[in-house]
């Protein structure tokens, strides 16, 4: 869901008391506007129609309030991940090419939260809530990649899952941040973003030898199928 949208909502809730709403919303407003490092604590404040004072009452600076705009950040972009990936169906190929697109949807539809998440400076590891959150989004394109590891042809070293989701999630930030933006920091491209991004991990994979193809993947082996009665050709009428 667009900011703008909560926005609208969170200025009328705001009359009703819901001052830490309309301060997270007047600061992805400023985020919008003038990036992650652009606005203070009292343009915030401002944007929200209150007091300089006013927002100590929920947040302690304005690290602490963009905190909780990544993390709420990282939040959405774990729910759209995780629809995405859809546990790798109808084949890990595909479903790997839902992610990168919907990495670069986010990108292009929620501006304001990705330059909070990945352009606002702060120390991720010094918060555990937002280290939590962002490791939770990560850990969808590891699971990914992991899927993508069990496809390495017979015969080939496995590749690291860990290495894999590295370069995956480098490749697919690199053309989000440059070409796949909602904001004015967009680079312009003579191809979409998401067929620049879909080259990029096809030409990896098959660097490593993978197959790209979406040949019905191998299943485990199940027990051998029970014949018919009366034999493989059934009952003789």
């Amino acid at each position: 869901m667009s900011w703008r949208k909560e926005q609208r909502r969170s200025e009328r809730g705001y009359h009703h008391g819901n001052l830490k709403e309309a301060l997270l919303q007047a600061a992805l407003g400023l985020i919008a506007e003038k990036g992650a490092a652009g606005f203070t604590f009292a343009d915030a404040a401002r944007m929200a129609g209150v007091s300089p004072a006013a927002p100590y009452r929920h947040f302690r600076d304005r690290d602490e309030l963009l905190s909780s705009i990544a993390q709420r950040g990282f939040e959405q972009f774990e729910a759209l991940l995780t629809q995405a990936w859809d546990d790798g169906r109808p084949d890990t190929v595909t479903a790997f090419e839902r992610v990168g697109k919907a990495y670069l949807a986010f990108a292009r539809n929620e501006p304001a939260f990705y330059s909070a998440m990945f352009e606002s400076g702060l120390p991720v590891d010094a918060n555990p809530t937002l280290m939590a959150a962002s490791e939770r989004a990560f850990a969808i394109i590891r699971a990914a990649a992991e899927r993508l590891a069990t496809m390495a042809p017979p015969g080939m070293p496995r590749p690291p899952a860990m290495m894999m989701a590295l370069h995956i999630w480098s490749m697919s930030h690199g053309v989000a941040s440059l070409f796949g933006r909602g904001d004015a920091a967009r680079r312009k491209l003579p191809m979409s973003p998401e067929e620049l991004l879909e080259a990029e991990v096809l030409i990896y994979l098959r660097g490593l030898g993978f197959p790209t193809d979406r040949r019905p993947e191998a299943k485990p082996p199940g027990p051998p199928p029970v014949p018919p009665a009366g034999g493989p050709w059934g009952t003789p009428k």
